[in-house]
């Protein structure tokens, strides 16, 4: 009799050891796990974090010392970063220019990527393939010869050479494309010719609506590019008053010298917006990725 509770007692012992070890190794992994996301999470907000701690120090501050505590000169550096540049001018002109361009963008290229993923027509996968070629040359490449035909059309120092081109992303047209192939039945198509709708009404009743999440990713990438853009404003806009921001926050200059706390602090203004959209952006993706689950459960 004892020796058969020596047995359950070992083997109750030898249970209660797994239960443990499993256990540990459970937990021992989502802590490493949640440890490695807190280093990711923290190395991508340590550079936004130094932008707003540098837009508070002076340019001594921030050429020969090297702090992580916010200092006493962020009104200092906007009023120095405002006193000789409408830096809001500069605001409104990238906000004007990333808007329309996103706009042309997202439609016309939904438009070009519905045609190639629904309709057959000669020559389809050849002009395809030249739009999978173009995504691999660089756009910087035919910067000269673009200046150029930009100036024999006598457009330079005019918005329109920032704007048309960026109705023609390739990127964009294979991502969406790719898209309609794998979410968009053909038969939704038919069904709605059967009851007697054109082509365009298809596509903006029926294509559009179910490419929300595909045109929130694309119009996020396409607004932060052109937002950012900095050479092609460089090397078109001449004026001072049509200026993007990018380029204003450049020629910030105290005594001929690159004024860095307040360069900062245009900068920081440059990152809300795009703070702001992306927020919204993650908001309407999530609710239309929950709904889209909702739908096929």
């Amino acid at each position: 009799m004892e020796q058969t509770n020596l047995v359950l007692h070992d083997r109750n012992r030898l249970k209660e050891h797994s239960i443990a070890t499993i256990l540990f190794r459970k937990y021992s992994v989502r802590l490493v796990g949640m440890l490695f996301l807190l280093t990711v999470a923290a190395s991508a907000f340590f550079p936004f974090y130094t932008m707003l701690i540098s837009s508070s120090h002076d340019n001594y501050a921030i050429m020969n010392t090297v702090t992580l505590v916010p200092g006493t000169s962020f009104l200092r550096n906007y009023a120095r970063l405002t006193e000789n540049l409408n830096i809001w001018r500069g605001f409104r002109n990238s906000a004007f220019i990333a808007t329309v361009s996103t706009t042309l963008n997202l439609y016309i290229t939904a438009l070009t990527a519905y045609a190639f993923s629904k309709f057959s027509f000669k020559g389809k996968s050849f002009l395809f393939g030249i739009i999978l070629f173009s995504i691999m040359i660089p756009g910087q490449v035919g910067t000269i010869g673009f200046y150029k035909q930009m100036s024999d059309m006598k457009l330079i120092n005019s918005y329109l050479p920032l704007i048309l081109p960026h109705m023609a992303n390739c990127f964009g047209v294979f991502f969406f494309r790719q898209y309609l192939n794998a979410t968009l039945p053909d038969e939704i198509i038919e069904a709605s010719l059967m009851d007697g709708c054109k082509e365009l009404t298809i596509f903006h009743w029926v294509v559009l609506p179910m490419m929300v999440p595909a045109l929130v990713t694309q119009g996020v990438l396409a607004f932060i590019g052109n937002w950012n853009s900095y050479l092609m404003p460089l090397i078109i806009i001449r004026e001072g008053r049509k200026m993007t921001l990018p380029v204003l926050i450049a020629t910030v200059k105290s005594a001929n010298v690159a004024d860095f706390g307040a360069q900062y602090v245009g900068i920081l203004i440059s990152v809300i917006p795009l703070l702001v959209i992306f927020s919204f952006a993650s908001n309407m993706l999530m609710d239309k990725i929950t709904a889209g689950d909702a739908l096929k459960g």
